[in-house]
């Protein structure tokens, strides 16, 4: 190979936390479709509510078991902000989102999270950000650019334009929280964190859970949508989440996100006949090799 062939070569780094990218990444994205399925019929907050609620009680005993009670007591100042900014708000905006656009176009933008993280790890931790870095981002923000620009949702009402605003505002939630749990949350076991952030997530939507319950008693459908949100994608993906942190770091950890809507855009197509354009894939392309770059998964190599 010349020496100009590999000064543009990529080289893509294998890590020991793959295994858990992987899993964590087809969980989050069956998330979009259970959020659909119970926000239909509990609406997003309550939806929201009830999926740190029953998350939140499934790990408790587990922490408990292990003899971490202290631990969360100590930290819980923390662990509630970490719930408020990680779960509570992003959770009942994605759920919005859902009712209003596809759930492989909600998937697509919550591939922004790594975006969001490095520029917050830049402001924030003092993360080093290359020129091959800053050129990630900006090409993944010109992908959700020409994403929004082609949804034809956005041209049926402003209900369109929310729900994207409220996914980006959803996504800056969850970059801002991965370097606040850097931060502040280093050291503390993955359980703890994880069950205290929920256990603040579900005290901080209480009130607006029950204040939107539903009139009408929602059906078994959607009763199950919350039940596997609620444990498989928060109790699980959380312990799976905070393990990558604190083995990869806050910006690689964010970049699970741009692996789920793979899965998030089959799950649509098969169970809910959600229809994949060409443009969706490739604005979705422009994001996913920003988020690459801008993470510094793919690197040029010297």
């Amino acid at each position: 190979m010349s020496s100009a062939t590999s000064a543009i070569a990529t080289k893509v780094q294998p890590q020991p936390w793959l295994l858990d990218f992987l899993l964590l990444a087809a969980i989050w994205g069956s998330s979009f479709l259970f959020m659909r399925w119970g926000a239909a019929e509990f609406g997003p907050v309550t939806t929201a509510g009830l999926r740190v609620s029953v998350a939140a009680l499934v790990l408790l005993p587990l922490l408990l078991a292990r003899g971490m009670g202290g631990m969360l007591r100590r930290h819980w100042r923390v662990l509630l902000a970490a719930g408020l900014i990680n779960s509570a708000i992003p959770f009942a905006l994605f759920s919005y989102a859902v009712l209003s656009i596809t759930t492989g176009l909600a998937s697509i933008l919550n591939a922004t999270v790594p975006l969001f993280g490095a520029v917050v790890a830049w402001a924030w931790l003092g993360d080093r950000l290359g020129w091959l870095r800053w050129c990630g981002l900006a090409t993944g923000f010109a992908g959700v650019v020409l994403l929004a620009s082609g949804s034809t949702s956005l041209h049926t009402g402003s209900s369109g334009l929310w729900a994207v605003l409220a996914c980006l505002g959803a996504s800056c939630c969850y970059g801002l929280a991965a370097s606040f749990a850097k931060r502040h949350l280093a050291g503390i076991p993955p359980v703890v964190t994880a069950t205290g952030s929920q256990i603040g997530a579900a005290l901080g939507l209480a009130v607006p859970a029950i204040w939107c319950w539903p009139a009408r008693m929602p059906g078994p459908r959607a009763w199950a949508a919350v039940l596997a949100i609620a444990v498989l994608c928060t109790a699980l993906a959380y312990l799976l989440y905070f393990r990558l942190i604190e083995r990869a770091g806050p910006s690689r950890a964010l970049a699970v996100t741009f692996l789920a809507p793979v899965f998030a855009l089959g799950y649509g197509a098969a169970l809910l006949g959600e229809p994949v354009t060409a443009w969706m894939l490739g604005s979705g392309a422009v994001i996913m090799a920003g988020t690459l770059l801008s993470t510094g998964l793919v690197r040029l190599r010297r």
